[in-house]
């Protein structure tokens, strides 16, 4: 089964060179307007998200990646229309915070400040609470969960004081983008809570029919994709099943689930209406242009959904059409900072 809107694609795509950015000048010379995108990305994440074929369509458009050089000071490059980033530490986020101010011309990609907010899961889902989205294409809300930032012995009361239901998915409290912030572990017995190392979160598991959806959001556009994952937790199993079972990261792309013959009940995607609704909303609580949802459906229902995670700058480089939807986002971007300035040029006169 596979819902995924196909993206067509030029035969042959330009394979660039890389640039630096002493060829920013030669190379607006041979375009009418250049689209400098400033990036300060891990090696990791520009191999996955900067691939050829990626930059060889936003050249043909204009755009022009030059990497940022984090021993220069920042104000010292460019010109950029754009800066893309996702690196942490405070000096980096205050370097970006005080170009920000001095060049509000640039639009940053996103603010430091906002982005910081999804990296603790105490606070990530809070702005989906507050929501309380219902309308009558569904309603979204969030597990219901616990914080326990040290003592593991004390886990056993805190969740018989907050009420919680076994099974409990436990997270990392940080929520940093490494590979140890993805692992999760699923308590199956109150006995077994004790062995979790805080500081954590802890869920209460939903049965989803083993499916995932992962709802990419860049600027306006959404793009959903099916992942495989952890499967339902009957009663039964609960009875006899004691532990904790300890998973890596559940939602790669080698767990696909689009091309899987799957329930038409389990991989019907969520409303659209409901989608475009949620990530406005989210995008103007949260301050953000470029993030995900990692959204789940209540197994035995139709509308009722839950959020379990909400990622920064996700692995785009898995979404399918990803470069033209960002060749697309980042002209956007500039047309309409050009359609401001415009109007406040006309304010003064």
């Amino acid at each position: 089964m596979r819902l995924e809107e196909e993206f067509s694609h030029c035969d042959e795509e330009e394979q660039p060179e890389p640039m630096s950015q002493c060829s920013i000048g030669a190379f607006q010379q041979q375009q009418q307007k250049v689209v400098v995108v400033g990036y300060a990305l891990t090696s990791k994440k520009i191999k996955s998200f900067l691939q050829p074929k990626f930059e060889g369509l936003a050249r043909n458009k204009g755009i022009l990646f030059v990497a940022i050089d984090q021993n220069r000071p920042l104000s010292d490059q460019g010109p950029f229309d754009i800066v893309l980033h996702k690196l942490t530490g405070k000096e980096w986020r205050q370097i970006l915070e005080d170009y920000r101010q001095t060049h509000p011309e640039v639009t940053v990609l996103d603010p430091p400040d906002a982005i910081q907010h999804l990296h603790n899961r105490q606070s990530m889902l809070q702005c989906v609470s507050d929501m309380n989205l219902s309308n009558s294409y569904g309603k979204v809300g969030v597990p219901r969960q616990l914080v326990i930032k040290k003592d593991a012995s004390s886990i056993t009361d805190a969740v018989n004081k907050a009420g919680l239901i076994l099974p409990l998915v436990a997270k990392p409290l940080v929520a940093d983008g490494s590979a140890k912030s993805h692992e999760l572990s699923l308590a199956y017995d109150q006995y077994s809570l004790q062995k979790l190392e805080p500081p954590l979160v802890l869920q209460e598991f939903v049965n989803h029919g083993g499916v995932l959806f992962k709802v990419y959001i860049v600027g306006e556009a959404i793009k959903v994709v099916r992942r495989f994952s952890l499967p339902d937790v009957t009663k039964r199993e609960l009875s006899k099943i004691k532990g904790v079972f300890r998973f890596p990261r559940v939602s790669c792309a080698a767990a696909s689930a689009d091309d899987a013959d799957l329930d038409p009940s389990v991989a019907e995607l969520p409303p659209r209406p409901l989608l475009e609704r949620l990530a406005k909303e989210l995008r103007r609580r949260l301050g953000l242009r470029l993030f995900n949802l990692d959204i789940i459906r209540e197994h035995g229902t139709r509308d009722h959904f839950y959020v379990i995670d909400i990622n920064y700058f996700p692995g785009y480089g898995k979404m399918p059409g990803y470069e033209h939807i960002f060749t697309d986002f980042f002209l956007s971007l500039v047309q309409s900072r050009s359609r401001n300035d415009r109007a406040r040029n006309l304010l003064k006169a």
